[in-house]
């Protein structure tokens, strides 16, 4: 079973690797929504996989972190595309949530985004 918390943020930024006059070259911004899923199976008791509760007090401070801010400043974040966005989320909830199976970041204006599923697991040298 899989369950979700979205939550919204809004920063700015602008893409080093863009080409000169290119408009993401220049500090633009954007509405991004982040959605966390979380595999598992309901606890017999509770009913629940995870309490959203806890879900939304891991996820707080990344939020924090990303919200209303200039993303290239953000620790991490230099080159601050959908897919380091996604990474960095990761890196900083996996081991807060059990059962973290996937980050997306969309910018829902642009009809866009990333999803991670975390690193890939690497194969034993033959």
């Amino acid at each position: 079973m899989r369950i979700y918390k979205e939550f919204l943020f809004e920063a700015a930024h602008f893409l080093p690797s863009a080409p000169a006059g290119h408009p993401n070259s220049r500090v633009h911004g954007h509405s991004f929504r982040v959605r966390v899923s979380i595999d598992g199976t309901p606890d017999d008791e509770t009913g629940l996989v995870m309490n959203l509760e806890d879900v939304e007090r891991a996820i707080g401070a990344a939020r924090e972190a990303l919200d209303h801010r200039f993303l290239n400043e953000v620790e991490g974040l230099a080159v601050p595309t959908l897919e380091r966005i996604t990474i960095w989320l990761w890196d900083r909830l996996h081991n807060r949530l059990p059962g973290l199976a996937e980050i997306e970041v969309a910018r829902d204006s642009c009809h866009e985004g990333c999803v991670y599923r975390g690193p890939q697991p690497r194969l034993a040298a033959e």
